[in-house]
């Protein structure tokens, strides 16, 4: 019987609430040749995919990625900085106002240059940064109000895998998650071709290396983005690098990963030079996963089965700008929101509820260099 509710369970999670509101956040690059000031927050309407007008949410410098805390009380936004005189960067924690802007509480140091990504544990007491640049992680207990207490534990990774001297001569730590329990963080490092796994203390908000303590990709891939499916008996991995999706087993007993089937993000017939994936993320009621290519400006779409592992292509849809960055799926599945770093556009998709295939909804918005979307539905 309760295999048979499950389904109806998740369904039933993703119809949006009678009378919600979904704000639709999105951090972006302020430096260089944009107009963003930092965070902004639309609304998203359920009944068409379309956002409302954007608005400032906080001023921030380089607030790339962000992180809600489950209670949907506060925001975390790194600050993608590095002066090249040794100082770190940053992360921030945020108050949501009632009218979705937001308040800072305090900022922490993340101990290594780029802090490109962020993630807070499922139980809301420690949240976890990458510091690219630094090619190293941290980690954060969450205070009772939000804010960040003093830094938990720092991992340096040591070491680059040498193929590709330009990108991978160092290590470089580019995303950071959770498993659904926050007993286990998976760091993906772009430096190394390696997923680091780090066995979680939510209530100390410390990270501690897994046994064994890493995951090897195909030498000069460069693994960036994770994502785990709902279940958590599969995860995956974009290869940016080499423009290719990872598919892994995921043990959660043994808290151990394996890798199996690899595809490209691009058609057969149709090789973009220069082109490199940015995110990926499982549907939260199909069995698809999406990849963003920046170059070829799609978002690569696969059906993926379990037992047996096996990852088919479902092709690609335009994403209605150029360099696709980070996207994030609706709480009700029925949208993907993509950010356009370069056209300087948020495009929403409409997601089919039967096969996972994606189209255009004809709906965008402008906001300067969007690197993040992140939804609150209340």
């Amino acid at each position: 019987m309760r295999a048979c509710l499950a389904p109806l369970l998740l369904l039933l999670c993703m119809v949006p609430k009678v009378g919600a509101e979904t704000l639709v956040y999105v951090g972006t690059y302020t430096r260089g040749d944009t107009s963003s000031q930092g965070i902004y927050v639309a609304t998203l309407d359920e009944s068409d995919g379309s956002l409302s007008a954007p608005r400032l949410a906080a001023t921030a410098e380089n607030p790339s990625f962000l992180a809600i805390h489950p209670d949907g009380k506060t925001l975390y936004a790194v600050s993608e900085v590095s002066d090249g005189e040794g100082n770190s960067g940053a992360l921030i924690a945020y108050s949501i106002h009632a009218d979705g802007t937001l308040k800072e509480l305090n900022t922490r140091r993340t101990g290594g240059g780029g802090a490109c990504h962020v993630a807070v544990d499922p139980t809301g007491q420690c949240v976890a940064v990458a510091n690219y640049g630094g090619g190293s992680c941290a980690s954060f207990p969450i205070r009772q109000d939000g804010s960040l207490g003093p830094t938990a534990s720092f991992h340096q990774h040591v070491g680059g895998s040498g193929v590709n001297p330009r990108r991978q001569s160092a290590p470089h730590a580019h995303s950071v998650n959770f498993n659904r329990t926050g007993t286990q963080a998976f760091v993906a490092d772009l430096g190394m071709d390696q997923i680091r796994l780090y066995d979680v203390d939510p209530q100390s908000a410390t990270l501690t290396p897994s046994s064994p303590p890493f995951v090897a990709l195909p030498p000069g891939s460069g693994p960036r983005h994770f994502c785990l499916t709902p279940d958590e008996q599969i995860a995956f991995t974009n290869l940016e690098m080499t423009s290719q999706v990872a598919m892994l087993d995921y043990a959660p007993s043994e808290g151990t990963l394996s890798v199996g089937p690899i595809l490209s993000t691009l058609p057969s017939d149709n090789a973009v030079e220069g082109n490199s994936t940015a995110e990926c993320l499982v549907h939260p009621s199909q069995n698809v996963v999406y990849v963003s290519n920046r170059g070829h400006n799609s978002i690569a779409m696969f059906r993926y089965d379990e037992a047996p592992m096996s990852l088919t292509a479902l092709g690609n849809q335009s994403t209605e700008g150029e360099i696709p960055r980070g996207f994030g799926i609706t709480p009700s599945g029925n949208y993907l929101v993509v950010g356009n770093q370069r056209s300087e556009t948020v495009v929403t998709l409409a997601i089919d509820p039967k096969t996972g295939q994606l189209s255009s909804t004809g709906h965008q918005i402008q906001i300067g260099s969007p690197v993040n979307v992140r939804f609150l539905q209340r």
